[in-house]
């Protein structure tokens, strides 16, 4: 990812910590949050692979394809499952931002948009992934205490919001430093 290395290094970390808790989700008893928990953890560790700071790794330009593909077939998954719900296509568009952040990274390596000013299509997602942020962070506000006992690490909804905003939170971060 194209900027400075310490905040390169926040991101990664929360990418990949993100990832990890999401593998821990899918070993949930309920099918659809085991699914959910899968591509999230793939979002997760691709959104830290891809914001390792570009002064201690730039991938070869190649690198970028098998990227692409990987996240296209995940976008294409996505748009699979929105059929029966409306949250994949927060997935479908997590996927086709990553597909353009690789297009954008493959083409011009290591350099800024150079003062054009923010292109469309990134204005776009940052305007999305920000409304996403806040709205994800509305969702946090505890609603009370439920009764009963307490739910496994990988059916904690409170915790799947939490891992849902810090990846959105880790979109916004690398679509500024796109």
């Amino acid at each position: 990812m194209h900027g400075p290395a310490s905040p390169g290094w926040l991101l990664v970390a929360l990418c990949a910590a993100t990832g990890a808790y999401c593998l821990l989700r899918m070993r949930s008893s309920v099918e659809e949050q085991r699914r959910a928990a899968g591509g999230e953890a793939l979002m997760g560790f691709g959104m830290a692979a891809m914001a390792v700071p570009s002064a201690v790794f730039t991938p070869p330009g190649w690198a970028w394809i098998p990227y692409t593909a990987v996240f296209g077939a995940a976008g294409v998954r996505a748009l699979w499952a929105a059929r029966s719900g409306a949250h994949h296509l927060h997935h479908l568009v997590g996927a086709a931002a990553m597909v353009y952040m690789a297009v954008v990274m493959a083409v011009s390596p290591g350099h800024h948009h150079g003062g054009a000013g923010i292109p469309l299509l990134t204005g776009a997602l940052l305007l999305y992934f920000t409304v996403y942020v806040l709205a994800s962070g509305a969702r946090l506000v505890p609603v009370g205490a439920t009764a009963g006992t307490a739910p496994r690490w990988g059916d904690r909804p409170e915790l799947a919001r939490a891992c849902r905003l810090s990846m959105g939170i880790g979109m916004v971060a690398m679509l500024l430093a796109l």
